[in-house]
């Protein structure tokens, strides 16, 4: 058997080639580390991030077994179906419309001035924002309707609403829908006590009355 020298000689090609690829590794083993580190710490996130999100799936899922098995319980302790209630029970619609009218019926209580003349008195009922002050302008607006007397000023008038304030026998606070009955002999003993009045008293009243113009 012949033996081939050939086969144990090295392809000198292939040397250089395995000589070429030993000195490129060496030259760029810095970039190679780096891109390998790099790839490292992206798996490693990657892996971290699917770790966390089957994690809280993991969590809800249990909150809801915990929350279900509460639910489960109520249910058999009461015999009825477990229900979640949040704020009042729901209402029938002949509730919700009765409230509306009811709703309705204040706005128009609130809103609509009332004035009722008798024998003796002007009985004026309050709304919304009103006070004695208030009622007892109404009343003067109201008798003075009736019985003119131009020679009233604004001035007049404040010392009126103001006489009649002190002096009305409803006393206590005045509500939305309060009555105040104001008698005419009353409304009449503030007139003329009012046009007794000197100018220093008129010119100190002067103030008042310009924060009311409907009584210019």
């Amino acid at each position: 058997m012949e033996y081939n020298e050939e086969t144990n000689e090295q392809n000198p090609m292939d040397e250089e080639e395995t000589q070429g690829f030993k000195q490129w590794f060496q030259d760029n083993l810095r970039i190679i580390i780096s891109v390998a580190i790099v790839v490292i710490i992206a798996g490693g996130i990657y892996s971290y991030s699917k770790r966390s999100e089957t994690s809280i799936v993991a969590d809800q899922e249990e909150q809801s077994d915990v929350v279900g098995k509460i639910a489960g319980t109520a249910d058999e302790d009461s015999g009825e179906p477990a229900v979640v209630e949040e704020g009042v029970k729901a209402e029938t619609p002949k509730q919700e419309e009765a409230k509306k009218e009811e709703v309705k019926t204040q706005d128009r209580t609130s809103s609509i001035a009332t004035s009722q003349e008798t024998e003796k008195s002007f009985v004026e009922t309050a709304v919304r924002g009103d006070g004695t002050t208030k009622l007892a302008r109404r009343a003067l607006a109201n008798y003075l309707e009736k019985n003119p007397d131009s020679s009233l000023t604004a001035e007049h008038k404040i010392y009126i609403e103001d006489y009649l304030r002190k002096r009305v026998a409803n006393k206590g606070k005045v509500n939305i829908g309060t009555s105040v009955e104001f008698e005419k002999s009353l409304i009449q003993d503030a007139i003329s006590k009012s046009k007794n009045l000197n100018e220093k008293q008129l010119q100190n009243l002067h103030k008042y009355a310009v924060r009311v113009p409907s009584l210019s």
